[in-house]
């Protein structure tokens, strides 16, 4: 069984429950009517590829054939008032039908049970996962063009799909002047008596909107992942890795500051909010720590504030620094008042003594700590719980952090033949009789993780169920 979500719903599921049929189909109609059918039937391709971003191309044509018929029907002059709720329960009985065409979701049975308008409800909810690693290549000019010139509305139809299931985190406005600025590009430049120059130019103007539809896809994409708490220590760390010896009060309100500009952009649907607040954002770190370190200075020498951000978001971590040995938190303080912020302070200064230590590590100790601190906190005797945490954290936790910051230094220092060559290396000393087949099966496993979970900006659950 499939599950189909007519626009309508996308836009305003949540409050059709409350305001009646007739709020939903205006709704509805008042964009079809100030889109115009081409426009709408775009917005529709982009919204159901975020929405269902697994789902194939067919899938997804199926889908939108329905929802602007559906719409051009019910929507045009004289059309009956019960036009749209009929359509859309008939449009909501396929998707529970046997060989829908529509994507596929696991929880439409479970939708398909209810009836009437909790059952559209329902099935406008459905969602797919974002994909952890973003799929869409963008091809050379030259098979952009080939592609365009064969069938240019097929071509628009397929890169909306692929670029919007890619990037399904980036906010609606981001994603829809991008995928818009890339079509004219590509139908300007195809035609173009001097294609590369035009690309060249074209490319260099929307580099800016590149930038920001891959950094919210990312930044949204984790803040889906952990909510606006351990996104804060997410961000927390990831200063602290580039900039060690800055101090938790320097770094501590930037993370703050930058959980509340994702929090307030990656669902609006404002056109400018992630640009604006996150260029904000830029100027304040830039403010903060340019004067501090050599190589956030020169990511703030630009005055594009988004380039600026992707750069001090690239940066590797920075060497290790001598300090001494980070001060745990008393147990009176980590079940105080204050407590979750004295356990990132602690979490903080474990960063800065291991910069190599990637993120999916760092949020498995964020978790634990969560975790013992609930339990712990709410028991009878507090102090004897955390006493024996404590103990068995001291045995675990410095060579859990060693074997990720030696592994993510060797990935991020050697050149990549090297570094697998040095893996072999240690795996052979540690599991002499290991056969060559194993050994070559766990290098290519490290090997794989270390490239796509060491670097800063990787996927944040695809690396946690790597750990």
């Amino acid at each position: 069984m499939r599950a189909a979500l007519t626009l309508l719903l996308f836009l305003a599921a949540v409050r059709a429950e409350h305001r009646g049929k007739a709020y939903v189909r205006d709704k509805v109609c008042q964009e079809f009517k100030t889109l115009g059918k081409e426009d709408f039937r775009t917005l529709t391709i982009i919204t159901s590829s975020r929405k269902f971003s697994n789902a194939t191309f067919e899938e997804i044509s199926h889908l939108v054939r329905e929802i602007v018929s559906l719409a051009e029907t019910c929507c045009a002059e004289g059309a009956d008032p019960s036009c749209y709720d009929a359509g859309s329960s008939a449009l909501s009985a396929k998707s529970c039908g046997e060989g829908s065409p529509f994507p596929a979701h696991p929880d439409t049975a479970g939708c398909c049970a209810q009836e009437g308008l909790e059952q559209k409800l329902c099935l406008a909810a459905l969602r797919h996962p974002p994909q952890q690693l973003p799929r869409y290549l963008q091809p050379s000019n030259e098979e952009l063009c080939q592609d365009f010139k064969k069938d240019p509305k097929d071509f628009a139809d397929r890169f909306l799909h692929e670029y919007a299931s890619s990037y399904s985190q980036a906010p609606l406005p981001v994603l829809l002047g991008s995928t818009r600025t890339f079509l004219s590009m590509v139908s300007t430049c195809c035609i173009s008596p001097a294609p590369t120059a035009c690309f060249l130019k074209e490319k260099l103007e929307r580099k800016t909107l590149s930038l920001l539809t891959l950094m919210s896809n990312r930044v949204c994409s984790r803040f889906t992942a952990y909510g606006k708490d351990k996104v804060t220590f997410s961000y927390l760390t990831s200063l602290a890795q580039k900039m060690p010896s800055a101090s938790f009060e320097d770094l501590f309100p930037l993370a703050e500051d930058a959980a509340e500009v994702f929090s307030q952009c990656c669902e609006e649907v404002a056109e400018d909010c992630m640009q604006k607040k996150l260029s904000e954002h830029t100027a304040k770190v830039c403010g903060a720590l340019s004067a501090g370190d050599e190589r956030f200075a020169d990511c703030c020498q630009g005055q594009n504030l988004m380039q600026n951000y992707f750069c001090i978001s690239a940066l590797p971590p920075a060497p290790t620094p001598k300090l001494p040995e980070a001060q745990k938190p008393t147990n009176e303080q980590l079940c105080g008042e204050e407590g979750a912020r004295h356990a990132k302070r602690y979490l903080f200064e474990l960063t800065r003594r291991h910069t190599g230590v990637p993120d999916a590590f760092l949020g498995k100790l964020y978790d634990t700590c969560k975790k013992v601190r609930g339990e712990c906190c709410s028991a009878k005797d507090p102090s004897a719980c955390l006493d024996s945490k404590h103990q068995r954290m001291a045995e675990e936790l410095p060579p859990f952090l060693e074997k990720a910051n030696q592994l993510c230094r060797q990935y991020t220092e050697l050149n990549f033949l090297d570094f697998k060559k040095r893996l072999r290396e240690s795996l052979t000393q540690k599991m002499p009789d290991a056969s060559p087949e194993l050994l070559g099966q766990l290098v290519e496993q490290r090997a794989d993780f270390a490239s796509t979970c060491c670097p800063p900006n990787s996927p944040p659950l695809y690396c946690a169920s790597k750990v």
